[in-house]
């Protein structure tokens, strides 16, 4: 019945009259009503042309720690003040690695690179370039029909495809506000994956169904905001398998680049951050306080970031 109605076009009519109206009146009522979206409106348009005057982080010497970060038109702004807070927090210079979800602007790009010298951007011909290279679509076609209409999969691909070596990626809502010691000492001397802990299971799949896929229990409370991984370490036909049973046996959902992170750390040793220090969803007091290392706005958290804390970032680092 799911195959019919996807091929009568049912579904797409129900979400345009039905879900996504409910989701959009669910979302403002969640955010505090119409005049609080607007203000926290307000504040992102402020931070975004922030962003643009941020200065360079001061040199503060030694080799520069390379960070990696999906991004594009709609996030370059929270890409800049997440790695402009970890270079003034960790007193490290950054070399970072950005891959351009396609809609990265010149001008965006061109901030970066002024603000991080030593940035490099994979454009988005070059990233397609490397998934046809090294992920052709004959041979992992759900992997990349999943990557064309769900970006947030590209985070566990683009990095990793046709490379080796250890891999920190994070995501752009991020700001940190105190040293990231567990972030340091992992870009230091990584000897296994990471990840960052959510406040609860987002995977969109059942448990069950992730223990039977990956022939042992899944690590739970898995969070990708921040996760680094062995490029050569990934078993890609085995991720191809995973993405597809998941869509055949339950369809797609948001969440499923966590699943499948999930799925590639069952039975194996990881160092999950500790959620008091690196909080994910953050909620009063400490939304407001900032006393954790690295705040990750997800959901409902968002107003925090764009109406209060950026702000806070750049008054304490004049």
């Amino acid at each position: 019945m799911r195959d019919f109605l996807r091929r009568a076009g049912l579904g797409r009519l129900a979400y345009r009259l039905y879900h996504a109206p409910v989701g959009e009146v669910r979302e403002s009522i969640a955010a505090g009503g119409p005049w609080e979206q607007w203000l926290t409106y307000r504040g992102r348009t402020a931070m975004e042309q922030a962003a643009g005057g941020l200065p360079p982080p001061p040199g503060f010497g030694g080799p520069p720690l390379e960070l990696h970060l999906l991004t594009g038109r709609r996030f370059w702004y929270q890409t800049a003040f997440c790695l402009w807070t970890f270079a003034r927090q960790s007193r490290r210079d950054l070399a970072p690695v950005i891959y351009d979800d396609g809609t990265l602007e010149a001008g965006q790009a061109a901030t970066l690179h002024r603000i991080f010298p030593r940035l490099r951007v994979h454009h988005h011909p070059e990233v397609v370039a490397r998934l046809d290279a090294h992920l052709p679509r004959s041979r992992f076609p759900a992997l990349r029909a999943r990557g064309d209409n769900y970006l947030l999969l590209h985070k566990l691909t683009v990095p990793h495809i046709g490379s080796t070596g250890w891999k920190l990626l994070i995501d752009s809502d991020l700001l940190f506000f105190h040293r990231p010691t567990l972030l340091l000492d992992w870009l230091e001397a990584p000897m296994q994956p990471l990840c960052a802990t959510d406040i609860q299971n987002a995977y969109g799949y059942p448990l069950e169904l992730l223990r039977e896929l990956a022939g042992q229990p899944v690590p739970e409370r898995v969070n990708t905001g921040l996760i680094g991984l062995r490029s050569e370490e990934i078993d890609w036909d085995r991720l191809e398998y995973w993405c597809r049973t998941l869509i055949e046996r339950q369809g797609t959902h948001y969440y499923q680049e966590q699943a499948l992170v999930a799925l590639l750390l069952a039975g194996r040793r990881h160092c999950a951050a500790p959620p008091a220090d690196y909080v994910t969803l953050p909620r009063p007091p400490e939304a407001s306080e900032c006393r954790a290392v690295m705040h990750h706005y997800v959901a409902g958290s968002k107003r925090w970031y764009f109406r209060e804390n950026w702000r806070r970032v750049l008054a304490d680092n004049p």
